[in-house]
């Protein structure tokens, strides 16, 4: 893989890869399986977290997940 994608707050991305668990982005976060997630699920970037971290609103919720799992819609 090349560099990773850098987002901005508002874009539209999807799920291209699910990691094999996720943590949601909640004051209190969980660390969910990453079923819950569908692949090809589009959502919003919320914001950015250290790390190459991005906050995405997808269905189920709202959920921390690398940049190698998103891309640009």
């Amino acid at each position: 893989m090349g560099m990773e994608e850098v987002f901005a707050v508002g874009d539209r991305v999807r799920l291209v890869e699910l990691p094999p668990y996720v943590k949601t982005a909640e004051p209190m976060p969980m660390l969910r399986p990453a079923s819950i997630l569908t692949l090809g699920e589009e959502g919003v970037i919320l914001g950015q977290q250290p790390g190459n971290y991005w906050v995405v609103r997808l269905e189920r919720g709202a959920f921390l997940l690398e940049a190698k799992y998103l891309k640009r819609v």
